[in-house]
Protein backbone atom coordinates (compact mmCIF):
# COMPACT_ATOMS: atom_id res chain seq x y z
CA UNK A 1 0.00 0.00 0.00
CA UNK A 2 1.30 3.51 -0.74
CA UNK A 3 1.77 6.25 1.85
CA UNK A 4 -1.16 8.53 2.42
CA UNK A 5 -0.56 12.04 1.13
CA UNK A 6 -0.05 14.76 3.79
CA UNK A 7 -2.96 17.20 3.68
CA UNK A 8 -2.06 20.58 2.26
CA UNK A 9 -3.58 22.40 5.22
CA UNK A 10 -1.20 20.58 7.59
CA UNK A 11 1.81 21.54 5.50
CA UNK A 12 0.68 25.16 5.47
CA UNK A 13 0.05 25.10 9.22
CA UNK A 14 3.52 23.68 9.89
CA UNK A 15 5.07 26.38 7.77
CA UNK A 16 3.22 29.07 9.69
CA UNK A 17 4.32 27.56 13.01
CA UNK A 18 7.93 27.43 11.81
CA UNK A 19 7.74 31.02 10.64
CA UNK A 20 6.26 32.15 13.94
CA UNK A 21 9.02 30.35 15.82
CA UNK A 22 11.74 32.03 13.75
CA UNK A 23 10.11 35.41 14.29
CA UNK A 24 9.52 35.10 18.07
CA UNK A 25 12.80 33.36 18.89
CA UNK A 26 14.93 35.95 17.14
CA UNK A 27 17.06 37.90 19.69
CA UNK A 28 15.84 41.44 20.15
CA UNK A 29 18.36 43.92 18.82
CA UNK A 30 19.83 46.30 21.43
CA UNK A 31 19.53 49.90 20.31
CA UNK A 32 20.10 51.84 23.58
CA UNK A 33 23.28 52.31 25.65
CA UNK A 34 23.57 50.44 28.99
CA UNK A 35 22.47 51.75 32.38
CA UNK A 36 23.97 50.57 35.66
CA UNK A 37 23.23 50.57 39.38
CA UNK A 38 24.45 48.43 42.29
CA UNK A 39 22.44 46.54 44.88
CA UNK A 40 24.22 44.84 47.79
CA UNK A 41 23.55 43.08 51.08
CA UNK A 42 26.07 42.66 53.92
CA UNK A 43 26.66 39.79 56.36
CA UNK A 44 29.69 40.62 58.52
CA UNK A 45 32.56 40.86 55.97
CA UNK A 46 30.70 39.02 53.18
CA UNK A 47 28.89 41.13 50.60
CA UNK A 48 26.52 39.90 47.89
CA UNK A 49 26.42 42.25 44.91
CA UNK A 50 23.90 42.47 42.08
CA UNK A 51 24.40 44.47 38.89
CA UNK A 52 21.12 46.25 38.17
CA UNK A 53 21.72 46.92 34.48
CA UNK A 54 19.93 47.22 31.16
CA UNK A 55 21.34 46.62 27.68
CA UNK A 56 24.52 45.10 29.14
CA UNK A 57 26.26 41.85 28.27
CA UNK A 58 29.45 42.09 30.33
CA UNK A 59 30.12 43.21 33.89
CA UNK A 60 33.43 44.15 35.54
CA UNK A 61 33.62 44.69 39.29
CA UNK A 62 36.34 46.37 41.37
CA UNK A 63 35.73 45.55 45.05
CA UNK A 64 38.05 48.27 46.36
CA UNK A 65 40.51 45.86 48.00
CA UNK A 66 42.44 44.77 44.93
CA UNK A 67 39.99 42.01 43.94
CA UNK A 68 37.77 41.95 40.87
CA UNK A 69 35.01 39.86 39.24
CA UNK A 70 33.20 39.53 35.92
CA UNK A 71 30.06 37.86 37.32
CA UNK A 72 26.76 39.69 37.20
CA UNK A 73 25.94 38.71 40.82
CA UNK A 74 29.25 38.13 42.63
CA UNK A 75 29.68 37.40 46.34
CA UNK A 76 32.88 38.77 47.87
CA UNK A 77 34.42 38.20 51.31
CA UNK A 78 36.70 40.97 52.59
CA UNK A 79 39.74 40.16 54.72
CA UNK A 80 39.27 43.15 57.04
CA UNK A 81 36.61 45.61 58.09
CA UNK A 82 36.72 49.06 56.61
CA UNK A 83 35.13 51.45 54.16
CA UNK A 84 35.41 50.24 50.57
CA UNK A 85 34.51 51.93 47.29
CA UNK A 86 32.99 49.41 44.87
CA UNK A 87 32.95 50.15 41.15
CA UNK A 88 30.93 48.44 38.43
CA UNK A 89 31.46 48.83 34.69
CA UNK A 90 28.74 47.36 32.45
CA UNK A 91 29.26 47.10 28.69
CA UNK A 92 26.97 46.26 25.80
CA UNK A 93 26.76 46.67 22.01
CA UNK A 94 25.93 50.36 22.36
CA UNK A 95 28.55 51.42 24.88
CA UNK A 96 29.20 51.23 28.63
CA UNK A 97 27.87 52.54 31.95
CA UNK A 98 29.52 52.88 35.35
CA UNK A 99 28.21 52.78 38.91
CA UNK A 100 29.88 53.24 42.27
CA UNK A 101 28.90 52.68 45.90
CA UNK A 102 30.62 52.95 49.30
CA UNK A 103 30.25 50.03 51.70
CA UNK A 104 31.13 50.05 55.42
CA UNK A 105 31.99 46.67 56.96
CA UNK A 106 32.61 45.56 60.56
CA UNK A 107 34.09 48.94 61.45
CA UNK A 108 36.12 49.63 64.56
CA UNK A 109 35.71 52.96 66.35
CA UNK A 110 38.96 54.15 64.77
CA UNK A 111 37.75 53.21 61.30
CA UNK A 112 34.44 55.00 61.85
CA UNK A 113 36.32 58.08 63.11
CA UNK A 114 38.97 58.23 60.37
CA UNK A 115 37.59 56.32 57.40
CA UNK A 116 40.27 53.65 57.88
CA UNK A 117 43.45 52.88 55.98
CA UNK A 118 41.52 52.77 52.68
CA UNK A 119 40.82 56.51 53.01
CA UNK A 120 44.18 58.35 52.91
CA UNK A 121 42.46 61.74 53.11
CA UNK A 122 40.82 60.83 56.41
CA UNK A 123 37.32 61.71 57.55
CA UNK A 124 36.15 65.25 58.21
CA UNK A 125 33.52 66.16 60.80
CA UNK A 126 31.61 69.28 61.80
CA UNK A 127 29.09 70.18 64.48
CA UNK A 128 25.65 69.14 63.28
CA UNK A 129 23.24 72.06 62.95
CA UNK A 130 20.44 69.52 63.34
CA UNK A 131 21.86 68.40 66.73
CA UNK A 132 19.93 65.54 68.37
CA UNK A 133 17.50 65.07 71.22
CA UNK A 134 20.48 64.10 73.40
CA UNK A 135 22.46 67.28 72.74
CA UNK A 136 22.56 69.53 75.80
CA UNK A 137 24.51 71.76 78.14
CA UNK A 138 24.75 69.88 81.43
CA UNK A 139 26.17 70.13 84.91
CA UNK A 140 29.28 68.05 85.60
CA UNK A 141 27.53 65.74 88.05
CA UNK A 142 27.48 61.94 87.67
CA UNK A 143 24.15 62.09 85.82
CA UNK A 144 25.17 64.98 83.55
CA UNK A 145 21.97 66.73 84.60
CA UNK A 146 20.65 68.89 81.77
CA UNK A 147 20.90 72.62 82.31
CA UNK A 148 19.70 73.54 78.83
CA UNK A 149 18.63 71.38 75.90
CA UNK A 150 20.25 72.18 72.57
CA UNK A 151 17.67 72.29 69.75
CA UNK A 152 18.37 72.35 66.03
CA UNK A 153 20.30 75.45 64.99
CA UNK A 154 21.03 76.42 68.60
CA UNK A 155 24.36 78.10 67.88
CA UNK A 156 22.54 80.43 65.50
CA UNK A 157 19.18 80.76 67.21
CA UNK A 158 19.95 81.48 70.84
CA UNK A 159 23.72 81.97 70.96
CA UNK A 160 24.25 84.02 67.79
CA UNK A 161 27.37 82.01 66.86
CA UNK A 162 26.03 80.07 63.88
CA UNK A 163 29.27 80.39 61.89
CA UNK A 164 30.80 77.74 64.15
CA UNK A 165 28.74 75.10 62.34
CA UNK A 166 31.19 75.62 59.47
CA UNK A 167 34.37 74.59 61.35
CA UNK A 168 35.80 71.25 60.19
CA UNK A 169 37.86 68.64 62.06
CA UNK A 170 39.73 65.92 60.12
CA UNK A 171 41.03 62.62 61.54
CA UNK A 172 43.35 60.30 59.60
CA UNK A 173 44.10 56.63 60.20
CA UNK A 174 47.80 57.38 60.83
CA UNK A 175 46.90 59.50 63.86
CA UNK A 176 47.29 62.90 62.24
CA UNK A 177 44.72 65.61 62.82
CA UNK A 178 43.84 68.91 61.17
CA UNK A 179 41.40 71.65 62.00
CA UNK A 180 39.90 74.31 59.72
CA UNK A 181 38.31 77.20 61.62
CA UNK A 182 36.85 78.67 58.40
CA UNK A 183 36.21 82.06 60.05
CA UNK A 184 39.47 82.45 61.97
CA UNK A 185 37.79 81.86 65.30
CA UNK A 186 37.02 78.81 67.39
CA UNK A 187 33.96 78.03 69.51
CA UNK A 188 35.34 78.43 73.02
CA UNK A 189 34.63 78.99 76.68
CA UNK A 190 34.51 82.66 77.65
CA UNK A 191 36.32 82.13 81.00
CA UNK A 192 39.12 80.28 79.19
CA UNK A 193 39.39 83.11 76.65
CA UNK A 194 39.54 85.91 79.22
CA UNK A 195 41.94 84.16 81.63
CA UNK A 196 44.37 83.47 78.79
CA UNK A 197 43.97 87.02 77.43
CA UNK A 198 42.99 85.78 74.00
CA UNK A 199 41.22 87.91 71.43
CA UNK A 200 37.45 87.59 71.35
CA UNK A 201 36.31 87.41 67.73
CA UNK A 202 32.61 87.42 68.54
CA UNK A 203 30.37 87.35 71.57
CA UNK A 204 26.66 88.02 72.02
CA UNK A 205 24.64 88.69 75.17
CA UNK A 206 23.06 85.25 74.81
CA UNK A 207 26.37 83.42 74.38
CA UNK A 208 27.89 85.38 77.26
CA UNK A 209 25.08 84.30 79.57
CA UNK A 210 26.01 80.68 78.84
CA UNK A 211 29.76 81.31 78.99
CA UNK A 212 30.54 80.89 75.27
CA UNK A 213 32.52 83.01 72.80
CA UNK A 214 34.26 82.79 69.45
CA UNK A 215 37.96 83.05 70.18
CA UNK A 216 40.81 83.79 67.80
CA UNK A 217 42.70 80.56 67.10
CA UNK A 218 45.37 79.34 64.69
CA UNK A 219 45.26 75.55 64.23
CA UNK A 220 48.39 73.62 65.13
CA UNK A 221 50.58 72.34 62.30
CA UNK A 222 51.35 68.62 62.40
CA UNK A 223 48.77 67.92 65.10
CA UNK A 224 47.91 64.40 66.26
CA UNK A 225 45.06 62.77 68.14
CA UNK A 226 44.87 59.85 70.57
CA UNK A 227 41.87 57.52 70.61
CA UNK A 228 41.53 55.37 73.74
CA UNK A 229 38.88 52.69 74.21
CA UNK A 230 37.81 51.07 77.50
CA UNK A 231 39.27 53.83 79.67
CA UNK A 232 38.11 54.76 83.16
CA UNK A 233 38.41 58.48 82.56
CA UNK A 234 38.36 60.68 85.67
CA UNK A 235 38.33 64.45 85.75
CA UNK A 236 38.22 66.96 88.63
CA UNK A 237 35.19 69.22 88.33
CA UNK A 238 33.76 72.14 90.30
CA UNK A 239 30.13 72.84 91.10
CA UNK A 240 28.55 75.41 88.81
CA UNK A 241 26.16 76.30 91.65
CA UNK A 242 28.52 77.22 94.49
CA UNK A 243 31.82 77.54 92.54
CA UNK A 244 33.73 75.87 95.39
CA UNK A 245 32.73 72.21 95.72
CA UNK A 246 35.28 70.07 93.90
CA UNK A 247 34.58 66.43 93.06
CA UNK A 248 35.80 63.73 90.71
CA UNK A 249 33.67 62.77 87.74
CA UNK A 250 34.47 59.32 86.32
CA UNK A 251 33.38 57.81 83.02
CA UNK A 252 33.71 54.03 83.28
CA UNK A 253 34.90 52.04 80.26
CA UNK A 254 34.82 55.18 78.14
CA UNK A 255 36.08 55.91 74.65
CA UNK A 256 38.02 59.16 74.68
CA UNK A 257 39.72 61.56 72.30
CA UNK A 258 42.77 63.60 73.24
CA UNK A 259 44.93 65.95 71.18
CA UNK A 260 48.46 67.23 70.86
CA UNK A 261 49.50 70.77 71.76
CA UNK A 262 46.69 73.30 71.65
CA UNK A 263 44.34 71.21 69.50
CA UNK A 264 40.79 70.17 70.35
CA UNK A 265 37.50 69.29 68.69
CA UNK A 266 34.33 71.35 68.83
CA UNK A 267 34.96 73.43 71.96
CA UNK A 268 38.24 75.06 73.04
CA UNK A 269 38.65 75.22 76.81
CA UNK A 270 41.00 74.21 79.64
CA UNK A 271 40.07 70.54 79.15
CA UNK A 272 40.74 69.35 75.60
CA UNK A 273 40.05 65.67 76.19
CA UNK A 274 36.50 64.58 75.40
CA UNK A 275 34.33 61.46 75.62
CA UNK A 276 32.74 59.74 72.63
CA UNK A 277 29.23 58.83 73.78
CA UNK A 278 28.17 57.28 70.47
CA UNK A 279 29.64 56.90 66.99
CA UNK A 280 28.48 55.56 63.61
CA UNK A 281 30.14 55.99 60.19
CA UNK A 282 28.17 59.22 59.68
CA UNK A 283 27.54 60.71 63.14
CA UNK A 284 29.14 60.92 66.56
CA UNK A 285 28.11 62.50 69.84
CA UNK A 286 30.79 63.96 72.10
CA UNK A 287 30.92 65.12 75.71
CA UNK A 288 33.18 68.20 75.92
CA UNK A 289 34.01 70.19 79.04
CA UNK A 290 33.81 73.90 79.82
CA UNK A 291 34.85 76.03 82.78
CA UNK A 292 32.19 78.63 83.55
CA UNK A 293 32.92 79.79 87.12
CA UNK A 294 35.03 82.70 88.32
CA UNK A 295 36.03 81.31 91.73
CA UNK A 296 39.31 79.76 92.88
CA UNK A 297 38.64 76.70 90.73
CA UNK A 298 37.99 78.64 87.54
CA UNK A 299 40.08 76.22 85.46
CA UNK A 300 38.08 73.13 86.42
CA UNK A 301 35.09 72.29 84.23
CA UNK A 302 31.71 73.11 85.72
CA UNK A 303 29.64 72.34 82.63
CA UNK A 304 29.60 69.63 79.98
CA UNK A 305 28.66 70.40 76.39
CA UNK A 306 27.14 67.44 74.54
CA UNK A 307 27.03 67.97 70.77
CA UNK A 308 26.43 65.76 67.78
CA UNK A 309 28.94 65.89 64.91
CA UNK A 310 28.23 64.77 61.36
CA UNK A 311 30.48 63.56 58.56
CA UNK A 312 31.22 66.22 55.99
Amino acid sequence: MGKKPIPLRLILASGVLLLLCFSSCKKEEITEPPTANIFYSVADKQVAFTALTTNAENWTWDFGDGNTSTDKTPVHVYDAGGVYTIKLSATGPKGSADAMVEVSLALSVREMLTGGASDPDGKTWKISAAHSDKDAITFTDPNLTVLEAVPAGALSLFLGLGEEYEDEFTFKADGSYSHDTKNGGAFAGLVFTLVNQLNVVKITPESQSFGFAVTEYTPETGATFTLTEGEDFSIEVVSQLDKTTVSTLTFKNATTLDFSGTEFIGLMDFTRKCVIQEITPDKMRLVMFMSATDGNHFNKPSLAVIFTFEKV
